[in-house]
């Protein structure tokens, strides 16, 4: 994430004294990836960073996974995973896991109540808001969130949701960092002219975060014995004091609306579609565009071997006519697995035939690992949806 900024108050100088206006230090801490051999950002707290107090153990939601064996298509229905009370649900103790490998992991979640205070020591995390509004807390400072945004936070950040009424999480958690493509970057890290979007549609904090407290309890997700388990850190003083920080590691938010289409004479593969990057998976967002122009275009994708890769679709919004008579809808996700020929249903091919434009919203992420079936993943599974290019209709 290579694009500098600049929040609050920092010293002309990195690595130097800094101090308020009675005198006191500020304390520096360096936030950087791969060993201080890539992006970084230098933080300046009012406290001492390191300042625990405290460590328990913190058990957790079900983390466990299943083989997709034998192997089939799914049809999962993620709205069937939260009933209507939702007031207690929070955004980081509430996701219930969907997908999963050793490389990423999807869960999903509907919040109303605010978050404990969280770090994601396993890996980047990017958070797709299907829908609802509320405030991302983070020590970086304060990142709004509405519906259609990209909420990408960084490994180890300190932070906790806050929405406004229900929202919809997506999240997907990496074991690695989550970034754009290469192919979109200049080799300084400048968004370069092909790329579907740009600097501009990145939103970071403002301004600084200050909070006072003692004894803040923060929950830690991390390694340990070749898992991924969790720890409740309590620090001496809010983790939120930064008065100022720069760098070019932050969190931010990109909303799919931003996202400009590549389209062409014939269909487009997926990869036109990708947004970010991560370690053996890709995520890429179809949005509401015009479609093939060629007069003998066929405007659904052709079908399809994943030779190399799991396919996950999450429906977000919109009508999907290549899946017409399957039982997908918007909250659903689709898993096609590697060794499974898939494309649209029987009919679609013929129906779209002239169709100019297609209005339709769904994140995509393909993973170079098989993927595993997580407890909601298990729980939303209808059954069914293997069977529908055989012509079976799905309710």
């Amino acid at each position: 994430m290579a694009y500098y900024r600049r929040v609050g108050e920092v010293p002309a100088t990195r690595h130097t004294q800094f101090r308020d206006d009675a005198g006191r230090l500020r304390y520096e801490e360096l936030m950087g990836e791969e060993g201080f051999s890539s992006d970084s950002s230098l933080l300046y707290h009012r406290t001492i960073p390191s300042s625990i107090v405290g460590s328990a153990i913190w058990d957790l939601p079900d983390q466990s996974t299943v083989p997709n064996h034998p192997l089939k298509p799914r049809h999962l229905r993620l709205h069937d995973l939260f009933g209507d009370a939702v007031d207690e649900v929070d955004a980081v103790t509430g996701r219930r896991l969907v997908l999963g490998n050793g490389d990423v992991r999807l869960a999903y979640v509907v919040a109303a109540a605010a978050s404990p205070y969280y770090r994601d020591a396993v890996g980047d995390e990017c958070v797709y808001v299907e829908s609802g509004r509320g405030a991302v807390e983070t020590v970086f400072g304060v990142l709004p969130y509405r519906t259609g945004d990209f909420v990408v936070i960084p490994r180890a950040t300190t932070h906790r949701w806050v929405p406004e009424g229900p929202s919809r999480l997506y999240a997907v958690e990496a074991n690695g960092h989550i970034a754009p493509p290469e192919r979109y970057l200049s080799r300084f890290g400048q968004f370069l002219e092909h790329a579907p979007y740009c600097e501009r549609d990145l939103h970071g904090p403002a301004r600084p975060l200050l909070a006072s407290g003692t004894d803040v309890e923060v929950l830690v997700k991390h390694r340990a014995g070749g898992n991924i388990v969790g720890t409740r850190f309590v620090y001496a003083d809010h983790p939120f004091d930064v008065v100022g920080w720069d760098g070019c590691l932050y969190p931010y938010t990109f909303n799919v609306e931003d996202f400009m289409p590549i389209t062409g004479k014939v269909h487009q593969p997926p990869p036109v579609h990708q947004v970010f990057a991560g370690d053996n998976f890709v995520i890429c967002n179809f949005v509401p565009r015009e479609v093939d122009y060629h007069p003998l275009s066929v405007p659904v994708p052709y079908y399809h071997s994943n030779v190399d890769s799991d396919e996950v679709m999450f429906y977000a919004a919109g009508d999907y006519a290549a899946r017409k008579g399957s039982g997908i809808g918007v909250g659903s996700v689709s898993l096609h697995p590697g060794g499974h020929a898939h494309g649209p249903q029987p009919g679609a091919v013929e129906a779209s035939l002239g169709v100019r434009s297609v209005d339709e919203l769904a994140v995509m992420v393909d993973t170079f690992r098989p993927l595993e079936l997580g407890e909601g993943g298990t729980a939303a599974d209808d059954g069914e949806y293997a069977w529908v290019w055989a012509g079976r209709t799905v309710g």
